[in-house]
């Protein structure tokens, strides 16, 4: 990952080998029982994990990830395939289509969009994409149900478990549907895809069940007591939201790369309200007894990373790594001072911020960025002001969303490194959205 080897933005290709997330989380696990001591790392009850999603990978019948088997190692199709890859535009727009002719649904508790985000477009993509894959894959695996396997020992894929949270915000998953849609859905969309349903799931399990027992193997590797028990995976945002105090009506924005935008609320409230144009809204996928209803952006602390790493092109010709290194940290905090002193003028720069396309509201990852009203004296502050104003109103677009669609946002909640680091976009966030924002 660190290399970029199996990531090319111009393509919206980007994959990682599960060895970085085994690596990743043997190493995360132990730095911190390091830190904690001999005598907490002993007292260790539980274990639960939350990943990036939609990311999934297939994986053989043992629910190995093809990847980590020698004929698949440098092959980008069988890794993970991250949750901001677009390589599935064709395969979502082809989902949408056979949605809208079809006497059922099936897209209504996703916010009638299918995004090529998401778990069904991806693995289309890839069967059509890779003969080899195709031949060897078993099922397809969110990210976030394949560590708790892992931990656990897992070694046959059906007896895997599926948390509620990936499978009914990216699978098609409903309880209302008695599961996820039927095998001839898929095979109308693509032969290639018949009898694949019988591979995946049926059941799922919200946050707050056990996945399993740790296996000895993983207890003796990390240093953890041999009865831990390892929760049933979900996805960052929604449990980055528990963690941040979420609570009914109050949008809870974790803001990072991108941003995923968390609400709940009571079902007997929303009753049979569909908000049109977010992520999903899924009983018990934040919180077991409340519909967890995502939205987000595709780019946002990507927006402002790209727009340092093209200001720093000329540090490639600096030999002094530290002094490089000094240089790109202070970027992104000296534009925001700067930005901040700028008076609010009609005839300012202005941006969009679809670098990545657009998630929400009304999924369509074809879309792009730009900037407008540049002119001669349009220098790096304020094409920066310009920047952080349109995905503060990219935002704004989810709330109003929301609102438009009978879900009342009474609160904000902010979240992750960019609501933490950055006091200016987030006081150009409260100001757009003309609400305060609790930063936890």
């Amino acid at each position: 990952w660190k290399e970029e080897k199996y990531c090319n933005a111009g393509i919206n290709q980007f994959r990682q080998h599960p060895l970085d997330y085994v690596e990743g989380l043997e190493t995360t696990i132990k730095d911190c029982l390091r830190k904690a001591g001999n005598d907490i790392a002993a007292k260790i009850k539980g274990l639960s994990v939350d990943t990036t999603g939609s990311t999934p990978v297939a994986v053989d019948q043992s629910g190995t990830p093809l990847a980590l088997l020698p004929a698949f190692w440098e092959n980008p199709n069988a890794m993970f395939v991250l949750w901001k890859d677009h390589t599935a535009t064709k395969e979502a727009a082809e989902i949408n289509a056979l949605a809208e002719k079809g006497e059922t649904a099936y897209l209504k508790f996703v916010g009638g969009i299918y995004s090529s985000e998401w778990f069904w477009a991806k693995l289309l993509h890839v069967l059509r994409e890779d003969e080899a894959v195709r031949n060897s894959i078993h099922s397809w695996v969110e990210h976030c149900d394949w560590i708790p396997f892992l931990l656990t020992g897992g070694n046959d894929v059906q007896q895997l478990k599926r948390g509620v949270c990936s499978a009914g915000h990216k699978a098609l998953w409903a309880e209302a549907f008695g599961g996820l849609p039927p095998d001839d859905f898929f095979t109308q969309l693509d032969p290639l895809l018949k009898g694949f349903t019988q591979k995946l799931f049926t059941k799922t399990y919200t946050s707050d069940e056990p996945a399993g027992i740790i296996s000895q193997i993983w207890a003796e590797r990390l240093g953890l007591p041999k009865d831990v028990v390892i929760g049933v995976g979900a996805f960052d945002a929604h449990m980055g939201a528990v963690g941040g105090q979420i609570e009914p009506y109050h949008l809870s924005k974790v803001m990072g790369t991108s941003t995923c935008d968390m609400l709940v609320a009571p079902a007997d409230e929303v009753s049979d309200t569909l908000v049109r144009g977010i992520c999903g809204q899924v009983p018990g996928s934040v919180i077991p007894s409340l519909i967890g209803m995502e939205a987000g952006q595709s780019a946002f602390g990507d927006v402002y990373a790209w727009f340092r790493n093209l200001l720093s092109y000329p540090l490639k010709y600096i030999t002094d790594e530290k002094l490089k290194e000094e240089i790109q940290e202070e970027l992104i905090a000296n534009l925001s001072k700067e930005a901040a002193a700028l008076p609010l003028n009609e005839k300012d720069e202005l941006a969009i911020d679809w670098f990545n396309g657009r998630r929400t509201p009304d999924a369509n990852q074809l879309l792009k960025g730009a900037l407008v009203n540049l002119n001669l004296a349009s220098d790096a502050p304020r094409i920066f002001k310009a920047l952080v104003e349109a995905t503060c109103f990219g935002a704004r677009a989810i709330v109003d969303r929301f609102n438009e669609q009978g879900v009342a946002i009474k609160g904000l909640i902010g979240l992750g490194g960019v609501a933490k680091k950055s006091p200016y976009i987030m006081q150009v966030m409260a100001d757009v959205m003309n609400m305060p924002i609790r930063i936890h």
